[in-house]
């Protein structure tokens, strides 16, 4: 029970993180915003992994796609975090 209510805590305090095809609609979003303002794909995807790194220690996994990603991150080097944060914006460009 103590674990359900420190994840509902959690979402509380980020909302963007309580629904997963939101989450990552406004991830897409954001991409293509930061396409429009000419940042190219290499650019958006290294701030994407320093925000992955903000996420990964502060943010509570709320789903288990969530818990995943940050346990995949968590034991990532810094090649193999590029990589998933590049096959991840194919994932949500592909939607």
């Amino acid at each position: 029970m103590v674990e359900m209510e420190t994840k509902e805590k959690c979402l509380d305090a980020l909302d963007f993180m309580q629904d997963w095809d939101t989450y990552t609609e406004t991830l897409k979003e954001g991409v293509q915003v930061a396409k429009e303002f000419g940042l190219t794909d290499e650019e958006i995807e290294e701030v994407s992994e320093s925000f992955a790194d903000f996420l990964s220690e502060k943010v509570c996994p709320a789903t288990p796609e969530e818990e995943l990603l940050k346990d995949m991150w968590a034991v990532a080097d810094k090649g193999e975090r590029k990589a998933l944060t590049s096959v991840f914006f194919k994932m949500i460009e592909k939607e």
